[in-house]
């Protein structure tokens, strides 16, 4: 039997963080269900999924639907978008079979990227590669994950790229079905070429497809940034999320961007394994952060400290602490207003 090889390469950065991650997860269980349900994907279809933050892995290597087992996703700092075509690319080489004089190789597979936000290293070389060896022999569907996604960078992957706005309780479900249906049908029509047109219909209050014309690109959606728990040691991410907010008085009005505290993670060690380690120039000020969340590790009262070695910490109150990241001492006081308007952190890479 001829394999039908699909790949999932799934941005696992930290702006994924939260219900994002989760619902990608879920939604892989539902697509799972769904190809188990039809005969054809049953017999045909073959799975991987391929994550990408600051590095990109296979996580699941090509196997058969009925032996499939959806993976818990990582999480790490970074989007190495061009790391995750590299392994794409490595992945068809070395996995899908090809036609060869004694014997029919594997169809043409199926790739499914989905990413919420902007490359952080340099993806032109393996874009190229990309086209010059692989756009012919696959077919690639972009799903970019909110306006903050790269569409311009997504349309020299693929024509098949769609922006997916979760705006309403059951977008993410419609979306999912759409992907399992689209499977589904593809699987049905071996030999043939499938086209956009061919796919099944979508909901485009859910999704849209993007046109040559690039989209306004709004900047940067969130802030991440990580501390450590002064008593576990242990990492946790805080995120905050961008809120365009109006100022007026009587002879101005104008708007800025503010960053509202969405939530605060616990991480593994294993999110440093994920991460693009480095150093970089990033920074934020805390006066655009809106709100400082308590240790997700240990209960203490503001995850939200900064030592004199530049990273964050837990502390439950004024008074000493001991740093998690460089063993320091350190004596924390009271706030007080400051009339620079806050002080500068460095973020993650998101």
């Amino acid at each position: 039997m001829r394999r039908l090889p699909v790949f999932f390469v799934l941005d696992c950065s930290e702006s994924m963080v939260g219900d994002k991650l989760k619902k990608m997860e879920d939604g892989l269980q539902a697509i799972v269900r769904n190809l188990r349900s039809d005969p054809h994907a049953l017999e045909t279809v073959y799975l991987s999924i391929i994550a990408f933050a600051g590095i990109a892995k296979t996580i699941v290597p090509l196997v058969e639907l009925v032996a499939f087992y959806p993976p818990r996703l990582p999480l790490g700092g970074g989007t190495s978008l061009g790391a995750a075509l590299n392994t794409l690319m490595d992945a068809i080489d070395n996995t899908v079979i090809k036609t060869a004089a004694e014997r029919k190789g594997d169809w043409k597979p199926i790739i499914y990227l989905f990413t919420d936000g902007h490359p952080t290293d340099d993806p032109e070389p393996m874009i190229t590669r990309w086209k010059q060896d692989y756009a012919q022999r696959a077919t690639f569907s972009a799903i970019g994950i909110g306006k903050d996604a790269d569409f311009s960078v997504l349309k020299c992957l693929t024509n098949n790229v769609f922006l997916f706005e979760d705006s309403r309780p059951d977008d993410f479900t419609t979306l999912i079905r759409w992907v399992s249906t689209s499977l589904v049908a593809q699987s049905r029509s071996l030999g043939e070429d499938i086209d956009l047109k061919s796919l099944p219909l979508f909901d485009e209050r859910v999704m849209q497809i993007i046109k040559d014309t690039p989209m306004p690109l709004a900047d940067e959606s969130c802030v991440t940034l990580v501390g450590r728990c002064q008593k576990t040691r242990r990492p946790y991410l805080m995120k905050y999320e961008r809120e365009i907010r109006d100022l007026a008085g009587t002879e101005f009005a104008f708007q800025v961007a503010l960053y509202q505290l969405a939530g605060c993670y616990p991480l593994d060690e294993e999110y440093f394994a994920w991460s693009d380690l480095r150093d970089t120039d990033l920074k934020v000020n805390s006066s655009s952060l809106i709100g400082a969340p308590g240790c997700p590790h240990c209960g203490n009262m503001t995850g939200f400290a900064l030592c004199g070695c530049g990273k964050l910490l837990c502390v439950n109150g004024a008074g000493e602490a001991t740093c998690p990241w460089c063993g320091r001492t350190v004596d924390f006081s009271p706030g007080t207003p400051d009339e620079e308007g806050g002080f500068e952190v460095n973020r993650s890479k998101g």
